[in-house]
């Protein structure tokens, strides 16, 4: 058995490698559910069952924060049984790597932000608004290059922080309880955290909770990109004057050091259900993205991915001594 200290430094180093090295097995889910699906369907219950429009304001902000509170509880409580479960085991701790690791985003990420890259080349700006329309929620189908491959690095950057860094610190922090429970509220904030109608109270109290759960994780996700690019200082510039001119309190840290990484200008007006919403820029003195700069950034995210497995690995060792 490994030290208990290190152990969930172990962990996630298993976690991040697997998905680096595996990724998602389609043949695995089209039998199993992915764990986001199943939590996705008990919050889109709950939605339907207590998001009521008769309500008042107050009970369906009582009635959303139950949800957040349910989902995340049961995921949280799932994870730990299974943490205690596989402890009984002399190599339970490797499949509780394994277990994490479909709750971290590299190799998807890395797959689907390339599918926009490769649209490009093979079928146009046609084929590239059909490839990141999948990837953003913004409406695509009047998108330039510009816009396109702005929509690609920022949902690159964004997911980096969300998707892999903090399920990673999540998981160093409580283990697989931990990593449940994150992406069970981070998926309450995709499906209900919205500034809708329907979810501006529901959705409200997954929202704010996550964007604590995502404070740290965005600003390390920031320096670890930092990092990537060797320290330079246009991407250090950009997280300091830009990131806090973002519609997001998280996001802006790692789309504004992507912006300076690349030297390329990110977020900005968009359309949203054909509404024009009009955003400030990050990186706002730099140039316009390209279809170019899709692969630079990522360029970027394998090396601030090799970045954190390096951190993770090295405080395993030093936790094992």
């Amino acid at each position: 058995m490994i030290p208990s200290p290190s152990l969930f430094f172990v962990i996630t180093a298993i976690a991040l490698l697997a998905d680096a090295l595996i990724g998602d097995p389609d043949r695995i889910y089209r039998l199993v559910p992915h764990p986001v699906v199943l939590m996705g369907r008990l919050i889109g219950f709950l939605d339907r069952v207590w998001n009521r429009s008769d309500q008042s304001p107050l009970r369906r902000i009582y009635f959303g924060a139950l949800t957040a509170f349910i989902v995340v509880g049961v995921s949280g409580a799932i994870g730990m049984v299974l943490h205690v479960l596989l402890q009984q085991w002399a190599y339970g701790w490797i499949m509780e790597g394994l277990l994490m690791s479909v709750l971290i985003a590299q190799r998807s990420l890395y797959l689907h932000v390339a599918a926009v890259a490769t649209a490009f080349s093979n079928d146009g700006l046609a084929g590239a608004r059909q490839a990141v329309g999948k990837i953003v929620g913004r409406d695509t189908s009047a998108l330039d290059e510009e816009g396109v491959a702005a929509g690609a690095i920022e949902s690159l950057a964004e997911n980096f922080s969300d998707g892999v860094v903090a399920p990673v610190f999540w998981g160093v922090v409580f283990g697989l309880p931990g990593v449940l429970a994150y992406k069970a509220l981070n998926t309450a904030d995709s499906m209900i955290g919205h500034r809708t109608e329907k979810h501006l109270h529901f959705g409200s109290v997954s929202a704010r909770a996550d964007d604590v759960a995502n404070f740290i994780p965005a600003r390390l996700s920031g320096l670890i990109i930092w990092a990537a690019i060797l320290f330079k200082s246009k991407a250090w510039h950009a997280m300091m004057v830009d990131a806090c001119k973002h519609r997001s309190v998280n996001a802006g840290y790692p789309e504004a050091a992507m912006a300076g990484a690349l030297g390329i200008r990110l977020s900005g007006p968009r359309l949203y259900e054909g509404q024009e919403v009009d955003e400030p820029w990050v990186g706002g003195d730099f140039n316009e993205p390209t279809c170019a700069d899709i692969d630079r950034a990522l360029a970027v995210f394998l090396r601030a991915c090799l970045i954190l497995l390096g951190i993770i690995a090295v405080l395993a060792f030093v936790f094992m001594r």
